[in-house]
């Protein structure tokens, strides 16, 4: 029976990590990911047919998620990552079908509250995930008391997957969005969405160095770092570097050429890509 078990729990370390998203944007949670875990194997999923999830309804944008966690399931993962803001909305379990379930909300809201000193803190996000008001939600709930401003800023995704990630017009649009929240003596500043981490650079500019730019990316590669410690899934040991799959539900250069030079500094072997269905 131990000889079962052992052989089982090395069968479970060595299965990848799960992480999905609309697009492009997830890349950033899995750079930091990897970054943090270099040893794990990856599976990445960009619904890329179906993109972007901020304009659609809550129900369709749960529909879709459960179809990419079976999807990843199917791949036999040890744990799914939901690196996109709006799915993460719609997804409430902190298991599916005895998988370990992440999402991106959590984590960000709760270093959000950690950071903020005046208490004054901007949620940036799509409009889908601004009208479920999850942020707000979790925010408060670490610190009752604090003053949560959020604005959709619905075409930083097409300027995110296109590339343009430090462009005049990203800029300009940057501005338009923010320009508001500037008068507001915000000190941090939530990227709710997985995309917005590209766009820093513009988003920097417009609120200067004083306000925090919170990245839920980093925050959740944090959390993982604690349940590996609990044992709540395990740990791959093996001191090499873990292998990493790229799923694409609607195949594109520009997807590949972004998401390998996004991944250059933090990976050292060539991923693998597949085109998919998830339906």
């Amino acid at each position: 029976m131990e000889s079962m078990n052992h052989e089982l729990t090395e069968c479970i370390i060595n299965r990848a990590i799960g992480v999905f998203d609309s697009g492009i944007g997830g890349i950033t949670v899995l750079k930091e990911l990897i970054r943090k875990f270099p040893f794990e194997n990856f599976i990445y999923l960009g619904d890329t047919a179906r993109l972007p999830y901020g304009s659609k309804s809550p129900d369709t944008v749960r529909q879709y998620s459960l179809q990419n966690m079976d999807f990843l399931i199917s791949r036999n993962v040890k744990a799914i990552v939901v690196a996109c803001n709006t799915a993460s909305t719609q997804i409430f379990e902190t298991d599916y079908k005895n998988t370990p379930i992440y999402n991106v909300i959590d984590p960000g809201a709760k270093k959000a509250a950690l950071a903020t000193e005046n208490k004054k803190i901007a949620v940036l996000a799509t409009r889908a995930t601004v009208a479920a008001g999850s942020y707000t939600l979790k925010i408060k709930l670490h610190l009752p008391d604090a003053e949560v401003f959020s604005q959709a800023c619905p075409l930083f995704v097409p300027l995110a997957e296109e590339g343009w990630h430090d462009d005049p017009i990203t800029n300009l649009i940057a501005f338009r969005y923010l320009q508001n929240l500037k008068s507001l003596d915000i000190d941090t500043a939530v990227l709710g969405c997985t995309h917005y981490p590209l766009l820093k650079s513009a988003i920097a500019k417009v609120f200067g160095n004083h306000v925090a730019l919170i990245d839920s990316g980093e925050a959740l590669a944090e959390e993982l770092a604690i349940d590996f410690e609990r044992s709540r899934m395990p740990q791959k040991t093996l001191f090499e570097h873990g292998s990493l799959t790229l799923c694409l539900t609607d195949a594109g250069q520009q997807f590949e050429n972004l998401s390998l030079n996004l991944l250059s500094e933090v990976i050292s072997i060539q991923p693998q890509f597949e085109t998919v269905s998830v339906i």
